[in-house]
């Protein structure tokens, strides 16, 4: 029902910042649960950042709180990751990632897993030197 394209990565300095965006089609943007997700060749999927469907409530991995932030603007029917403080570990190809929720509009699940999740990007690749 919606695809997810992710763009924004490059390479960067440590330190330094990047911002990520996921645009998704179709008009039912705003019934979807966001998140991205990071993934380094041979290694699993891991969950970085989740956002609930109106964009007042998130969840971080503990490795990025602090650094990372998750907004989204339904409006224009996009997620964003604003990346500071960038480190080499967080080299990985990034996914956009969304889940169906007709709930509450505030929800955001806790840390959710590869599999919570409904519809995936293609991922925008991420890459800090030291």
């Amino acid at each position: 029902q919606v695809q997810l394209v992710e763009s924004g990565g490059g390479l960067v300095q440590a330190g330094g910042s990047l911002t990520l965006s996921c645009a998704a089609s179709g008009r039912t943007f705003s019934l979807y649960v966001m998140g991205w997700f990071q993934q380094a060749p041979g290694k699993e999927r891991e969950f970085v950042a989740a956002i609930s469907r109106n964009g007042g409530n998130t969840d971080y991995a503990d490795s990025v709180k602090g650094r990372f932030t998750i907004s989204r603007d339904n409006a224009k029917n996009t997620v964003y990751l604003q990346m500071n403080s960038l480190k080499p570990e967080d080299t990985a190809v990034y996914y956009c990632a969304g889940k169906l929720a007709l709930g509450e509009s505030d929800y955001v699940p806790t840390h959710p897993n590869y599999y919570a999740m409904g519809y995936w990007g293609k991922g925008t690749l991420v890459t800090v030197s030291s």
